[in-house]
Order: C-alpha cells, then sequence, then structure tokens
C-alpha cells in the first residue's frame, strides 16, 4: 500500500499515524514544507520517504510531490493528512491521481467546512442545533434577536474554534458589533448554555465505529473571552445517547473511512423548540481527529491505541477485540502567566508525580488562548480528577 500523508509534522503527534502505518507494512510518503533535518526521530522513522515542498498551499508544488511518489511507487492507493485546513485539497489531488478511497467532491468538505452547511445538514436529519441567520446588516441581527432572545454568539462561518467569536448580550454590544464589524462571512447564532461534549470515533470502511469517545468541555468562549484557565476531561466511557446521536450525525454527513470529531453541547435546562433538559444539541461536524494531545488522552482514558485502530482500518488488518483496560479520566489543564496561584509547579509535580503524564511550557504564539503552562494527568475517578484541577487553578 502507498499512503501518501500530507504534512505529517503538525500536529506534533501525528508521527503515531505514520509509524502504525509504517508497522503495518504500508509505504508511507510524506509529504510537508519543513526540512527533514527538523523532523523528529519518531517521524522519520515512520516514513519511507519525504518530499519537502517550500509551500504545501502551492498546488503545482503539491502536484509534482504527487507525482513523483507515483512514478517511484507506483499507484498511489491513499492522500491524507487528517488535518481540516487541508481537506479540499486532499480531495482535489485524490480527483487528479484517481485515488478513489476518502472524499472526492470538495463541495462534501465544505459541509465539514462551513458552520451553516453543517447546520443544514443536522437539521435535515433530525438533530436538533441552534437558530442562526447569516450576518448581514444590523436590521436583519434585530429581527433575529427578537425571535431568540439575547445572548447571542456571532462566529466566522468558517469554523475556527473560538477565534473571532464575539458574545452579544444586549443592544448596545450589537450595535457596537456592527459599528466595526470584521469583513468576511459570519454567522450568528443563538447562546446555548451548557457543557461541550465531543463524538470522537474511528469510522470504518462501512460507516460503523471501530472506536467511539467522549471529552467534556467547559464552554471555550468563556475560556477565551473571560481569560480563565483551559481544562477538559476524556471520560473512560462515552453515554449511550451521545453515542447514538454521534452515529446518526456521522450517518447524515456520509463520513466513511475516518476519524471524526463533533460536537455536542449538553443542555443544563429545557430550551424551547430545541430539547430537554440534558439533551445533546449539535454544534460542530469535522471529519479529522480532535486537536492538541486529544488522541493520546483517549489512549490514556481507554488503555487503547486509536493511532492502530486506525492504521489497522485503512490497512484492512483484522484483529480480535481488545481487552478493556484500566479506565480512567485523563485531564488536560492549562494556568495562565500573569496568575498568583497557591501552588507551585514543583509542588504540583511532586503531590501528583504518579498521575501527572506530561507538563510543558506553551510555545507564546498560542499564550492567550492555551496559557502558558500545561499538564495531562490520569485518574481513577473524576471526583479525583476535579481536585487536580481545583489544586492547580487555586489562587493566593
Amino acid at each position: 500500500m502507498n499512503f501518501i500523508f500530507i504534512s505529517p509534522n503538525f500536529p506534533s503527534n501525528y508521527w503515531n499515524f505514520c509509524d502504525r502505518l509504517r508497522r503495518n507494512g504500508a509505504n508511507v510518503l510524506g509529504i510537508g514544507d519543513a526540512p527533514f533535518e527538523s523532523l523528529p526521530e519518531e517521524l522519520k522513522n515512520g516514513l519511507t520517504e519525504y518530499y519537502k515542498v517550500d509551500a504545501i498551499e502551492d498546488y503545482d508544488q503539491m502536484i509534482r510531490a504527487v507525482g513523483f511518489f507515483t512514478f517511484k511507487y507506483g499507484k498511489i492507493d491513499w492522500i491524507e493528512s487528517n488535518n481540516e485546513y487541508w481537506l479540499s485539497q486532499d480531495a482535489r489531488l485524490r480527483v487528479d491521481f484517481h485515488v478513489t478511497t476518502g472524499t472526492q467532491q470538495e463541495s462534501e468538505i465544505e459541509d465539514l467546512k462551513k458552520k451553516s452547511s453543517m447546520k443544514k445538514i443536522f437539521t435535515k436529519h433530525g438533530i436538533s442545533t441552534a437558530p442562526y441567520h447569516m450576518v448581514t446588516n444590523i436590521t436583519a441581527a434585530k429581527k433575529f434577536v427578537k425571535e431568540v432572545g439575547y445572548p447571542v454568539v456571532v462566529t466566522p462561518d468558517v469554523h475556527a474554534g473560538a477565534v473571532d467569536t464575539w458574545k452579544l448580550n444586549n443592544d448596545d454590544e450589537l450595535e457596537k458589533f456592527y459599528a466595526n464589524a470584521p469583513a468576511g462571512n459570519f454567522i450568528m447564532e443563538s447562546y446555548i448554555d451548557g457543557d461541550i461534549y465531543s463524538y470522537d470515533a474511528i469510522i470504518g470502511m462501512d460507516g460503523v465505529p471501530l472506536f467511539e469517545s467522549t471529552t467534556r468541555f467547559p464552554s471555550i468562549l468563556d475560556t477565551v473571552n473571560g481569560k480563565n484557565e483551559m481544562y477538559y476531561y476524556v471520560y473512560p466511557d462515552i453515554p449511550a445517547e451521545l453515542s447514538e446521536i454521534g452515529q446518526k450525525a456521522v450517518a447524515a454527513f456520509g463520513i466513511k473511512g475516518r476519524f471524526v470529531h463533533f460536537e455536542f453541547i449538553h443542555l443544563d435546562k429545557a430550551r424551547k423548540n430545541l430539547g430537554k433538559k440534558g439533551d445533546f444539541i449539535a454544534t460542530i461536524a469535522s471529519a479529522c481527529p480532535a486537536g492538541g494531545p486529544s488522541t493520546d488522552m483517549m489512549n490514556y482514558a481507554h488503555s487503547t491505541d486509536v493511532y492502530q485502530i486506525w492504521a489497522n482500518m485503512i490497512c484492512n488488518v483484522k484483529e480480535g477485540k481488545a481487552k478493556k483496560g484500566k479506565s480512567l479520566y485523563s485531564v488536560y489543564a492549562f494556568r495562565r502567566g500573569n496568575r498568583q496561584y497557591a501552588h507551585t509547579n514543583r509542588r504540583i509535580l511532586g503531590k501528583y508525580a504518579s498521575n501527572i503524564v506530561d507538563h510543558r511550557e506553551v510555545p507564546p504564539l498560542d499564550w492567550e488562548h492555551m496559557g502558558e503552562y500545561s499538564y495531562i494527568a490520569n485518574f481513577d475517578s473524576l471526583p479525583k480528577a476535579q481536585a487536580f484541577l481545583r489544586y492547580i487553578t487555586e489562587r493566593r
């Protein structure tokens, strides 16, 4: 099998995907814009060959890179980046090189990039999602707000996390937003209270999940805009109702042979025309793994290897059902540099030495959204994980 992996060095833990493919006997052919010498050794060992381009955005260079690998290794079986940013280009390359695995139509990728398109698909298939309208002018906005009430949230229509996001609570804030409205396509949605639960899964070639997981997040919007500490948990088990609606959403988008990440708001109270307390309301659909260390945390929480499960699906390797390991709550948390905390990093590392599996300084470019120092720790119960969070965020 010849598998072309686009930008295999980002995110940094993606070397695991290449490593597991190589273990399964695949030729793993990397294309990226980083010098080969700068790649981590784990990634170098997972690649059969690497082709450097000056810019992955330059399609002519990508055509030459894929053409080189085709000439040298024969027909390409897979082209994949597992990265939202490159999904459209991945599809275009597949069509140009007659690679029949993976999404072929760029229009299908657009449905997974634009929130307005996602909402239409959710609604069409009977999955609740927040009311919305496309940002045009303040008159239309006031009409929408009159229907749904404050607060409302404005975000780019092309999903970008909590970047360029505004929570508007009253007419004054609405008018200020329109007085300085940014360029581009934006979507306005009814704000819904509740924690976010993800549906993360590896979907087999037949559309059936081979692995499922969930991560619980606080409101990302409140974390970023309020400059709060960030945290989230990967749970060892997924609620049956979340698994059901997650599978329904995957089928609605026709996703097969991919890692997926969907997000749902868990209603903390009944909402008219949305659902009752405890229901899951769809917000985001993504045909890629969750970002950051989430895939590693899934391994911790489920005592498994999601990279191997994915590689086995790609290579059609059949394995017996893995034995269930110890169930853990894997928690990620960061601290901000401008806070006066009660406990030093040294004290935290000493107290939780048996739980912390990773801790590091966050790169300066990510300080605003990700804090300055992060931890990943594992616990055998949710109360213990919550106690850890209280300890590391306690102020003087």
